[in-house]
């Protein structure tokens, strides 16, 4: 049967729910990640990490560093800053918000890696407030001495574009959910831990047995290293129906909780619910004392209403504060640990992302381990962390 509407006006049809789709994916598209990654190349670094004193200098030296960069920021008018996140519109109530945020955040870690200095240590002028970091941060435009030339320059590149990083998610929020903020304080993001305190967090898995789910197991084992899955349902669900061993076994150890039926956002999805409800009891049943009540949401996006759902069901929210990038081919796994470690050095404590689907994590830790082994930081085991019940 011929359509009784003429071509032009099908065109025009057709033209109208094209750019009606678009809009309404333009969001997930825009959160699907930055243009540019920030990796550093911490061999600029001339000195070992090897005692908590020297973790501390570092610390200070990518602090000052990085309040540089958002210091130059905000000098940028609304157009120049758009042009540079790669935005249409911004969110300026948010990005004020994060930015306050990030000077307080950037002053009392100062302030904690400033108790370790020593007379004519390097990056040790004195800032008590955020003002006066601020103060410090502007003036930081050059290495303190020759040994320190090649890691300003570096810092400078890896501080700019992990500053883009997180101000085009500042710049969508609440528009744009993701984990730039909470929106209550029943949601975890690992800055409730305590200062050199990590916590290691895992996303997507399980792979098939024998895969990388596997084989970062025994990675974490034998580092003698405890990390929270999250896990996806209908993921689960394969494994336990192909493997013999079950995810007790699997996980033993660790501890588990879920990331959804399917690895869909829940900013548009009418069946999110659902979602959370049915991969919350397969874990619930499969994993057993390996379980615990906390959800990620994909991609990190959750309504702003979802609170009340989450309550209800007995489930919080579990975002991260540190993201590995490990899923992006832009960075390879020599560039997730030097984003890391830089990213440890300047917020000093979080729950840091990583997914098991990729093989990264695995090749990465063990160096990162090492760089820091004597640095003082403490792995926190998952049962641990303040979501255990």
């Amino acid at each position: 049967m011929k359509s009784p509407l003429k071509s032009p006006l099908r065109s025009l049809l057709v033209w109208i729910l094209l750019a009606w789709s678009a809009l309404c994916i333009a969001p997930m598209a825009q959160a699907a990640g930055p243009s540019a990654v920030a990796s550093a190349d911490r061999a600029t670094w001339p000195q070992a990490l090897n005692t908590p004193a020297a973790f501390d200098r570092a610390s200070r030296a990518e602090i000052l560093a990085f309040a540089h960069e958002l210091a130059a920021s905000e000098t940028l008018d609304e157009a120049a800053l758009l042009a540079r996140l790669k935005l249409k519109q911004i969110d300026r109530a948010s990005l004020d918000k994060i930015r306050a945020r990030f000077w307080q955040r950037l002053s009392a870690n100062y302030r904690l890696a400033s108790r370790s200095c020593t007379p004519r240590e390097a990056f040790c002028a004195a800032a008590d407030d955020a003002a006066a970091l601020r103060r410090l941060a502007e003036a930081f435009d050059a290495a303190p001495d020759r040994s320190y030339a090649a890691w300003r320059a570096d810092a400078a590149r890896f501080h700019r574009i992990y500053l883009d990083e997180t101000l085009r998610l500042a710049a969508l929020f609440p528009r744009v959910s993701s984990e730039i903020d909470t929106y209550s304080a029943a949601e975890l993001d690992g800055n409730e831990l305590r200062d050199r305190q990590f916590l290691l967090s895992f996303d997507d898995g399980p792979t098939a047995a024998g895969g990388n789910t596997d084989r970062l197991l025994a990675t974490l084992r034998q580092a003698g290293l405890e990390a929270t899955f999250f896990v996806v349902g209908e993921s689960l669900q394969r494994r336990l129906g192909a493997a013999p061993a079950r995810p007790t076994d699997l996980y033993a150890g660790m501890c588990v909780a879920s990331h959804g039926w399917e690895h869909q956002s829940h900013a548009r999805w009418p069946q999110w619910q659902d979602s959370v409800i049915r991969s919350d009891a397969l874990v619930r049943t499969a994993a057993g004392s390996a379980y615990v009540p906390l959800f990620r949401p994909p991609y990190g996006q959750r309504r702003a209403d979802s609170g009340p759902f989450f309550a209800q069901q007995g489930l919080r929210v579990a975002l991260w504060s540190i993201d590995s990038q490990d899923w992006n081919a832009k960075v390879s796994a020599m560039e997730v640990q030097g984003r890391l470690l830089s990213l440890m050095l300047l917020w000093r404590h979080g729950t840091i992302l990583f997914h098991d689907v990729h093989d990264k994590a695995r090749i990465a830790l063990p160096g990162l381990l090492q760089q820091t082994r004597g640095a003082g930081l403490h792995w926190l085991d998952c049962k641990d962390y303040p979501g255990r019940g």
